[in-house]
């Protein structure tokens, strides 16, 4: 009996297709302002980039461990305030290390509003977090000493650098916000798969069962809302000095909160790159608006005030119609367009 030669051992490729896609995108991000001039980087891709971070933010409380909070631009407010009073009154620090702090101090701001989550949930949950919103809302209004004493109540962005490479520019804002991003993405992505946002997924799927299994539920939350907080600390001190440039309390008020809500339930609730996909419609939908009404004669609606008001309902429309048609958002859509794409390459060959 004649046998048959051994076949060829499967080997693995060197680099798979994700290790491929990461460093494409990374090339990509960096790539950027190489194709795009400033206003483009100023007013959409540095915006877009921060709240798709602060939705990462949110995400990992909401998305991964079943916490809701409605007070994500309190946390932000926090960080922007930290970094300012920080690079003030410690000049000696780097700005890494700067951002960093403000991080942590926003941290551990999230422990301690995190802690009615030992005892209520879901909506009730949602409303007590409104309680940092005001708070910090009121207390960096009416305490001058947070903006160093300034009449007006702002703060400003003072001398961006690392080492000696000066981020004044707007490529140097968009480098400082997208390596930053691109740091945190990395940390997101290590703790969803590590021991920890296994646990924080079992709370979410049932909290009761997460005990029973030996899961310190109390110690979970308070870390979710903690490592939460710490990513909207540095988003909220991104979004102060690489988009705004100055910046009072009023820019981190309630609407911030909503807009950061709708990032993760637009772009999908325990997902990381989704949040971009939502914080992408949250800040190009209102410029697309604005430009139609340029080209389109409006002139019957009589002056800018009904006009910013149809805007507001037409966007609201929007995204009634699209969580609607895609109740697990833009990453739904699009992790099924590639299987789509796959499944034709597949037949094809």
């Amino acid at each position: 009996m004649q046998e048959s030669a051994p076949s060829k051992p499967f080997r693995q490729p060197a680099f798979g297709v994700g290790t491929v896609a990461v460093v494409g995108g990374l090339i990509a991000a960096f790539a950027v302002p190489a194709l795009a001039d400033d206003y483009w980087l100023s007013s959409i891709i540095i915006p877009t980039v921060i709240m798709g971070l602060a939705g990462i933010g949110l995400n990992l409380l909401m998305g991964y461990t079943g916490l809701v909070s409605i007070g994500s631009a309190a946390f932000m407010s926090i960080g922007a305030f930290s970094t300012y009073n920080l690079l003030l009154r410690a000049p000696f620090l780097p700005l890494p290390v700067v951002l960093i702090f403000a991080g942590l101090i926003a941290a551990i701001a999230g422990v301690i509003f995190g802690l009615p989550s030992l005892r209520i949930k879901g909506f009730y949950l949602g409303a007590s977090t409104l309680g940092a919103q005001f708070l910090f809302e009121w207390l960096f209004t009416n305490f001058s000493w947070f903006s160093n004493d300034s009449q007006s109540l702002t703060i400003s962005a003072p001398r961006l650098q690392i080492l000696d490479y000066d981020l004044q520019s707007a490529t140097g804002r968009y480098y400082l916000v997208i390596a930053t991003t691109v740091l945190l993405i990395a940390l997101a992505f290590a703790i969803v798969k590590s021991r920890v946002g296994r646990e924080w997924m079992a709370i979410r799927d049932m909290d009761v069962a997460a005990s029973v299994i030996g899961i310190r539920v109390a110690r979970r939350k308070l870390l979710s809302f903690g490592i939460s907080s710490f990513f909207l600390g540095i988003a909220g001190a991104l979004w102060a000095y690489g988009y705004l440039g100055t910046a009072d309390a009023h820019a981190f008020n309630l609407d911030k909160s909503f807009q950061i809500l709708f990032i993760v339930i637009i772009g999908g609730v325990a997902t990381i790159f989704g949040n971009f996909l939502g914080a992408a419609f949250i800040v190009l939908t209102p410029i697309l608006l604005d430009r139609l009404s340029l080209i389109i004669d409006l002139s019957f609606l009589g002056d800018q005030g009904a006009l910013a008001n149809l805007q507001h309902i037409i966007f609201g429309t929007i995204i009634i119609v699209l969580l609607i048609k895609e109740p697990d958002g833009l990453s739904s859509l699009g992790r099924r367009g590639v299987e789509a794409l796959r499944s034709r390459a597949r037949s094809s060959n």
